[in-house]
């Protein structure tokens, strides 16, 4: 059985809808392909109903954005309960938080390029919070960079002039709302220095008191020193291993 659990939709910041990952996973000879869009659940709907009808397997997640000591992290959610309302009052309060910081941000960079906030707007999907992702959209849109990856190396990234932070909820606090509605707390690419400052081991510890079952080792923006340390840390901690694309469509 081949799973990919680790992919993104228009719901948040990929480029293939929730039907469209679908089609692409059974193209790719998937089994079972995940939904983990950013801090919504969006997408399930019609990632259920394209999988019903392709007869693919889906994994229905979230990768709710959290801090740990001014660290920005991931933490995976697996068939987390849609319902819980307390998990529900959590995605829109980093919804609202994140709108208003892309209008923030987006001011900021007109200063300096070519970009507006309709144009950010016509780059985000219909059920999508608007994000970083579709603000370098926007400039790639407008010829200031060749793609996302250039705008975000150059005017979106952390330490940039330009960037705005928005509401996260604490990373043990991530952890502990998804096991409370059900699910299954997954730490995603927790050795990814590319992204920005990783975590010192001594997190692990407190997540893991909090709840957390697995590390996603297997990623590609780990270096190859990551992998050792990030199975030691798993072992000691019981914690089970994954891997994933963490797949964007034609964004990364």
């Amino acid at each position: 059985m081949r799973i990919d659990p680790h992919a993104h939709t228009t719901a948040s910041d990929g480029t293939s809808t929730p039907a469209q990952l679908v089609a692409e996973a059974l193209g790719a000879g998937l089994d079972v392909v995940g939904i983990t869009d950013h801090d919504t659940i969006d997408g399930w709907a019609g990632a259920t109903k394209a999988a019903e009808r392709m007869g693919v397997g889906l994994l229905r997640g979230v990768e709710l954005t959290a801090l740990s000591a001014g660290i920005t992290v991931h933490i995976l959610g697996f068939l987390p309960d849609p319902d819980y309302e307390p998990l529900q009052a959590e995605f829109a309060a980093i919804r609202d938080s994140r709108l208003t910081r892309a209008e923030r941000m987006v001011e900021r960079i007109a200063v300096d390029f070519p970009i507006t906030w309709p144009q950010v707007l016509s780059h985000v999907g219909p059920d999508a919070t608007v994000g970083r992702p579709h603000i370098a959209d926007a400039l790639v849109a407008a010829e200031a960079f060749p793609d996302r990856n250039a705008a975000f190396a150059k005017v979106l990234h952390r330490d940039g002039p330009y960037y705005v932070p928005h509401y996260s909820p604490d990373a043990v606090d991530a952890v502990r709302l998804i096991r409370a509605a059900g699910g299954v707390p997954v730490f995603a690419h927790p050795g990814a220095g590319n992204r920005g400052r990783i975590v010192p081991d001594e997190t692990f510890d407190e997540l893991a008191a909090a709840g957390l079952a697995g590390l996603e080792i297997y990623h590609r923006d780990h270096s190859d020193e990551q992998y050792p340390r990030l199975t030691r840390i798993a072992r000691a901690l019981d914690l089970f291993v994954t891997g994933g694309s963490d797949y964007h469509g034609l964004g990364k």
